[in-house]
């Protein structure tokens, strides 16, 4: 019995942590890899983002570590959601897209973390216990870029025309480069035809496009560039 009830203090001093993931792989690996610290344990596992908010009302987790890509709704949206109803909640991200792209935006969004997939997974559980101490966590290439931007006021020379486009912009622009109509974007997205014309109006003129069909043209190219990374992502959960 008073084995019990140390047992029951000691993961009641345990930071309990939520996993969104739509990678089953990921969620197991990464839960067996957190849950094998002293300090730290899963409370729950989410592989969208409804999922991920009925875990938090209902789990309660210390912090949440969220994907980027996810079904139905992009994991800056889910970022935004999370910390509209739960301010406190810190979030770290683990995702395979490309931090130069990503990570500003999870930041603004209200993450205070971002690590990719193919870093090493001790990294994970280093993130996990920065961000639990309340700092935030990039890795040292990011770090400096954010400091040069904000000593510069201006982007680093090179950088990509897509880091102009808003979080919308981009989610939108994705979609049509995997082959995705306006009105199927609309309906995706719970937003209006009319309201999809203005974001490929804004993006075709941020990308100094001439027409629909560059734009297409230049989406797809775009994503075909991103799913490469699919491959680096599925090395990472073997590592998990």
């Amino acid at each position: 019995m008073g084995n019990e009830k140390t047992k029951a203090k000691n993961d009641n001093t345990k930071a309990k942590v939520l996993i969104v993931d739509d990678h089953p792989i990921v969620r197991q690996g990464l839960a067996e890899l957190i849950n094998a610290e002293k300090d730290l344990t899963v409370c729950a596992l989410a592989e969208d983002a409804a999922q991920a908010m009925a875990a938090i009302k209902s789990a309660k987790p210390d912090i949440a570590v969220v994907d980027i890509s996810l079904k139905e709704k992009s994991g800056i949206e889910l970022i935004k959601d999370i910390k509209a109803q739960y301010a406190s909640l810190p979030i770290l991200v683990l995702s395979m897209h490309d931090e130069s792209l990503y990570a500003e935006r999870a930041l603004r969004a209200g993450a205070l973390g971002y690590i990719m997939k193919h870093e090493a997974t001790d990294k994970v559980i280093v993130g996990i216990r920065s961000i639990l101490s309340g700092q935030v966590f990039v890795s040292d290439k990011m770090a400096a870029k954010m400091v040069h931007k904000m000593v510069g006021g201006s982007a680093s020379e090179g950088a990509s025309p897509i880091e102009t486009l808003s979080d919308r912009e981009l989610e939108v622009f994705t979609l049509i480069g995997r082959g995705h109509g306006t009105r199927d974007i609309a309906e995706k997205l719970f937003l209006s035809v009319k309201t999809i014309e203005t974001y490929r109006a804004h993006i075709k003129e941020k990308l100094n496009l001439a027409s629909a069909g560059e734009l297409l043209q230049f989406a797809i190219q775009w994503v075909n560039s991103q799913d490469k990374n699919t491959v680096a992502d599925r090395e990472a959960q073997k590592r998990f």
